[in-house]
Protein backbone atom coordinates (compact mmCIF):
# COMPACT_ATOMS: atom_id res chain seq x y z
CA UNK A 1 0.00 0.00 0.00
CA UNK A 2 1.31 3.45 -0.89
CA UNK A 3 2.35 5.68 1.99
CA UNK A 4 -0.02 8.70 1.92
CA UNK A 5 2.74 10.90 3.33
CA UNK A 6 4.75 10.36 0.15
CA UNK A 7 2.10 9.73 -2.49
CA UNK A 8 0.95 12.86 -4.35
CA UNK A 9 -2.69 11.94 -4.87
CA UNK A 10 -5.93 13.17 -3.33
CA UNK A 11 -9.51 12.51 -4.38
CA UNK A 12 -9.26 14.90 -7.37
CA UNK A 13 -5.68 14.94 -8.71
CA UNK A 14 -2.60 12.76 -8.83
CA UNK A 15 0.96 13.07 -10.03
CA UNK A 16 0.96 11.99 -13.67
CA UNK A 17 3.91 9.67 -12.93
CA UNK A 18 1.91 7.51 -10.52
CA UNK A 19 0.57 4.12 -11.46
CA UNK A 20 -2.86 2.80 -10.48
CA UNK A 21 -4.62 6.14 -10.33
CA UNK A 22 -8.35 5.59 -9.71
CA UNK A 23 -10.91 6.51 -12.34
CA UNK A 24 -12.10 10.08 -11.94
CA UNK A 25 -8.79 11.32 -10.52
CA UNK A 26 -7.04 13.68 -12.95
CA UNK A 27 -3.38 13.06 -13.77
CA UNK A 28 -1.40 16.33 -13.61
CA UNK A 29 2.25 17.19 -14.15
CA UNK A 30 2.38 19.80 -11.40
CA UNK A 31 3.97 23.24 -11.34
CA UNK A 32 7.27 24.16 -9.71
CA UNK A 33 7.03 26.72 -6.90
CA UNK A 34 8.93 27.60 -3.75
CA UNK A 35 8.12 28.73 -0.24
CA UNK A 36 8.10 32.52 0.08
CA UNK A 37 7.63 32.85 3.86
CA UNK A 38 10.17 32.08 6.62
CA UNK A 39 8.52 28.83 7.75
CA UNK A 40 5.18 27.21 6.97
CA UNK A 41 3.33 24.11 8.18
CA UNK A 42 2.73 21.34 5.65
CA UNK A 43 -0.76 20.17 6.59
CA UNK A 44 -2.46 16.81 6.23
CA UNK A 45 -5.59 18.58 4.95
CA UNK A 46 -6.63 22.21 4.48
CA UNK A 47 -6.70 23.69 8.01
CA UNK A 48 -5.70 20.22 9.26
CA UNK A 49 -2.87 18.92 11.42
CA UNK A 50 0.81 19.53 10.75
CA UNK A 51 2.72 16.82 8.87
CA UNK A 52 6.10 18.59 8.62
CA UNK A 53 7.32 22.12 7.95
CA UNK A 54 8.92 23.81 4.94
CA UNK A 55 11.39 26.68 5.06
CA UNK A 56 11.95 29.78 2.99
CA UNK A 57 13.23 28.79 -0.43
CA UNK A 58 12.23 25.11 -0.21
CA UNK A 59 11.07 24.00 -3.65
CA UNK A 60 8.05 21.85 -4.39
CA UNK A 61 5.51 20.87 -7.01
CA UNK A 62 1.93 22.11 -6.88
CA UNK A 63 -0.59 19.57 -8.15
CA UNK A 64 -3.73 21.51 -7.25
CA UNK A 65 -4.57 25.07 -6.22
CA UNK A 66 -8.13 25.21 -4.89
CA UNK A 67 -9.97 27.57 -2.56
CA UNK A 68 -6.75 29.17 -1.36
CA UNK A 69 -4.96 25.89 -0.65
CA UNK A 70 -2.16 24.31 -2.68
CA UNK A 71 -1.71 20.54 -2.70
CA UNK A 72 2.03 20.00 -2.97
CA UNK A 73 4.96 17.61 -2.78
CA UNK A 74 8.23 18.88 -1.27
CA UNK A 75 11.36 18.26 -3.31
CA UNK A 76 13.64 17.77 -0.31
CA UNK A 77 11.96 14.66 1.08
CA UNK A 78 8.89 13.85 -1.04
CA UNK A 79 6.35 14.73 1.64
CA UNK A 80 2.91 15.77 0.42
CA UNK A 81 0.29 17.99 1.98
CA UNK A 82 -1.44 21.34 1.87
CA UNK A 83 -0.10 24.88 2.17
CA UNK A 84 -1.85 28.24 1.86
CA UNK A 85 -1.46 29.27 -1.78
CA UNK A 86 -0.36 32.71 -0.59
CA UNK A 87 2.82 31.20 0.92
CA UNK A 88 4.16 30.17 -2.50
CA UNK A 89 6.11 32.18 -5.07
CA UNK A 90 7.76 31.44 -8.44
CA UNK A 91 11.04 29.54 -8.22
CA UNK A 92 14.17 31.69 -8.01
CA UNK A 93 17.70 30.40 -8.39
CA UNK A 94 19.02 30.08 -4.82
CA UNK A 95 22.63 31.20 -4.47
CA UNK A 96 23.09 30.85 -0.70
CA UNK A 97 21.62 29.12 2.33
CA UNK A 98 21.44 29.99 6.02
CA UNK A 99 24.23 28.02 7.70
CA UNK A 100 23.91 29.71 11.11
CA UNK A 101 21.27 28.31 13.49
CA UNK A 102 19.09 31.33 12.62
CA UNK A 103 19.44 34.83 11.24
CA UNK A 104 17.62 38.10 10.67
CA UNK A 105 16.90 40.03 7.50
CA UNK A 106 17.23 43.79 8.08
CA UNK A 107 15.60 46.59 6.15
CA UNK A 108 19.04 48.13 5.47
CA UNK A 109 22.60 46.76 5.44
CA UNK A 110 23.00 47.85 9.05
CA UNK A 111 22.62 45.66 12.14
CA UNK A 112 20.94 48.56 13.97
CA UNK A 113 18.17 48.87 11.38
CA UNK A 114 14.81 47.17 12.03
CA UNK A 115 14.60 43.47 11.28
CA UNK A 116 12.23 42.50 8.47
CA UNK A 117 12.16 38.72 9.01
CA UNK A 118 13.77 35.87 10.95
CA UNK A 119 14.98 32.79 9.08
CA UNK A 120 15.99 29.34 10.26
CA UNK A 121 19.02 27.26 9.46
CA UNK A 122 18.74 25.68 5.98
CA UNK A 123 16.59 28.43 4.44
CA UNK A 124 17.57 29.01 0.81
CA UNK A 125 18.05 32.48 -0.67
CA UNK A 126 18.79 34.38 -3.81
CA UNK A 127 21.49 36.98 -3.10
CA UNK A 128 21.53 39.93 -5.50
CA UNK A 129 24.61 41.73 -4.15
CA UNK A 130 26.80 42.05 -1.07
CA UNK A 131 27.33 45.39 0.67
CA UNK A 132 29.36 46.01 3.84
CA UNK A 133 29.06 42.41 4.98
CA UNK A 134 25.33 42.19 4.23
CA UNK A 135 23.69 40.20 1.45
CA UNK A 136 20.73 41.77 -0.34
CA UNK A 137 17.89 39.24 -0.61
CA UNK A 138 14.16 39.44 -1.41
CA UNK A 139 13.48 39.59 2.35
CA UNK A 140 16.03 42.24 3.20
CA UNK A 141 19.72 42.40 4.10
CA UNK A 142 21.30 39.42 5.87
CA UNK A 143 24.73 39.13 7.51
CA UNK A 144 27.02 37.26 5.16
CA UNK A 145 28.64 35.46 8.11
CA UNK A 146 25.33 33.61 8.54
CA UNK A 147 25.24 32.41 4.91
CA UNK A 148 27.05 29.82 2.81
CA UNK A 149 27.10 29.38 -0.94
CA UNK A 150 24.40 27.04 -2.14
CA UNK A 151 26.72 24.14 -3.01
CA UNK A 152 28.48 24.19 0.38
CA UNK A 153 27.99 21.02 2.43
CA UNK A 154 28.72 20.43 6.09
CA UNK A 155 30.71 17.37 7.12
CA UNK A 156 29.31 16.13 10.45
CA UNK A 157 25.55 15.68 10.89
CA UNK A 158 25.82 15.41 14.68
CA UNK A 159 27.61 18.76 14.84
CA UNK A 160 24.87 20.30 12.70
CA UNK A 161 22.27 18.88 15.08
CA UNK A 162 24.10 20.37 18.07
CA UNK A 163 23.48 23.81 16.56
CA UNK A 164 19.82 23.29 17.51
CA UNK A 165 20.54 22.94 21.25
CA UNK A 166 17.84 24.71 23.23
CA UNK A 167 15.39 24.83 20.32
CA UNK A 168 11.85 24.32 21.64
CA UNK A 169 10.28 20.95 20.90
CA UNK A 170 7.55 21.18 18.26
CA UNK A 171 5.85 18.06 16.93
CA UNK A 172 6.36 18.06 13.17
CA UNK A 173 8.74 21.02 13.43
CA UNK A 174 11.67 21.54 11.08
CA UNK A 175 13.16 24.89 12.07
CA UNK A 176 15.34 26.58 14.68
CA UNK A 177 12.11 28.04 16.06
CA UNK A 178 10.68 24.59 16.82
CA UNK A 179 11.76 21.06 15.89
CA UNK A 180 11.03 17.43 16.71
CA UNK A 181 13.23 14.35 16.91
CA UNK A 182 13.03 13.34 13.26
CA UNK A 183 13.34 16.95 12.14
CA UNK A 184 16.64 17.17 14.03
CA UNK A 185 17.95 14.08 12.26
CA UNK A 186 16.81 15.34 8.88
CA UNK A 187 18.39 18.78 9.42
CA UNK A 188 21.76 17.23 10.18
CA UNK A 189 21.76 14.87 7.24
CA UNK A 190 20.40 17.20 4.56
CA UNK A 191 23.02 19.82 5.48
CA UNK A 192 25.66 17.19 4.75
CA UNK A 193 24.11 16.18 1.42
CA UNK A 194 22.60 12.92 2.71
CA UNK A 195 19.01 12.19 1.67
CA UNK A 196 16.68 11.75 4.61
CA UNK A 197 12.91 11.29 5.03
CA UNK A 198 11.02 13.34 7.57
CA UNK A 199 9.58 10.82 10.05
CA UNK A 200 11.42 8.49 12.40
CA UNK A 201 9.77 5.28 11.15
CA UNK A 202 10.96 5.98 7.60
CA UNK A 203 14.38 7.02 8.88
CA UNK A 204 14.70 3.71 10.70
CA UNK A 205 13.80 1.87 7.50
CA UNK A 206 16.06 3.81 5.14
CA UNK A 207 19.08 5.17 6.96
CA UNK A 208 22.37 3.44 7.69
CA UNK A 209 22.99 -0.17 8.61
CA UNK A 210 21.55 -1.98 11.58
CA UNK A 211 23.97 -2.95 14.34
CA UNK A 212 23.64 -5.98 16.63
CA UNK A 213 22.14 -5.48 20.07
CA UNK A 214 24.88 -4.64 22.56
CA UNK A 215 27.09 -2.78 20.06
CA UNK A 216 28.80 0.13 21.77
CA UNK A 217 27.30 3.32 20.29
CA UNK A 218 29.58 5.79 18.52
CA UNK A 219 29.21 9.48 17.77
CA UNK A 220 26.90 9.97 14.79
CA UNK A 221 24.96 6.73 15.30
CA UNK A 222 21.18 6.83 15.48
CA UNK A 223 19.08 5.15 18.16
CA UNK A 224 15.42 4.49 17.46
CA UNK A 225 12.46 3.84 19.68
CA UNK A 226 8.84 3.46 18.62
CA UNK A 227 8.05 7.00 17.45
CA UNK A 228 11.40 8.49 18.48
CA UNK A 229 14.99 8.89 17.30
CA UNK A 230 18.15 10.35 18.82
CA UNK A 231 21.69 11.15 17.74
CA UNK A 232 24.54 9.55 19.65
CA UNK A 233 26.86 12.33 20.83
CA UNK A 234 29.30 9.94 22.51
CA UNK A 235 29.01 6.41 23.94
CA UNK A 236 27.33 7.72 27.12
CA UNK A 237 25.28 10.63 25.74
CA UNK A 238 22.53 11.26 23.22
CA UNK A 239 21.33 14.46 21.56
CA UNK A 240 17.65 14.68 20.72
CA UNK A 241 14.58 16.83 20.46
CA UNK A 242 12.33 15.35 23.09
CA UNK A 243 9.02 16.01 24.79
CA UNK A 244 10.47 15.13 28.19
CA UNK A 245 12.51 18.34 28.19
CA UNK A 246 10.39 20.07 25.50
CA UNK A 247 13.65 21.09 23.82
CA UNK A 248 16.72 19.83 22.01
CA UNK A 249 19.03 18.59 24.75
CA UNK A 250 21.94 16.35 25.57
CA UNK A 251 20.90 13.53 27.90
CA UNK A 252 22.87 10.70 29.51
CA UNK A 253 22.07 7.57 27.53
CA UNK A 254 21.20 5.37 30.49
CA UNK A 255 18.97 8.02 32.00
CA UNK A 256 17.20 8.47 28.67
CA UNK A 257 16.69 4.72 28.29
CA UNK A 258 15.07 4.52 31.73
CA UNK A 259 12.97 7.66 31.25
CA UNK A 260 11.64 6.64 27.84
CA UNK A 261 10.85 3.14 29.09
CA UNK A 262 9.02 4.55 32.12
CA UNK A 263 7.00 6.90 29.92
CA UNK A 264 5.78 4.02 27.76
CA UNK A 265 8.15 4.48 24.84
CA UNK A 266 9.54 0.98 25.19
CA UNK A 267 13.07 -0.22 24.44
CA UNK A 268 15.38 0.79 21.60
CA UNK A 269 14.05 -0.76 18.40
CA UNK A 270 17.12 -0.17 16.21
CA UNK A 271 20.71 1.05 16.41
CA UNK A 272 21.85 2.33 13.01
CA UNK A 273 25.25 3.51 11.79
CA UNK A 274 25.46 5.85 8.79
Amino acid sequence: MSDPRLTPMNTRVADARLHDVPDGVARVEGTARQVGVPVIDLLRAPEGTRERQLLYGDTLRVFEDRDGWAYVQADKDGYVGYLPSSALVPVAQATHWVSAPATHAYVRPDMKSPEAASLSFASRLEVAEITNGFAKTPLGYMPTVHLSEIDTLMSDPATVAAGFLGTPYLWGGNSRFGIDCSGLVQAGLLACGIACPGDSDLQQQRLGRALPKGTVPERGDLLFWKGHVAWVADPETILHANAGHMAVTYEPLQAALARIQAQGGGPVTAHKRL
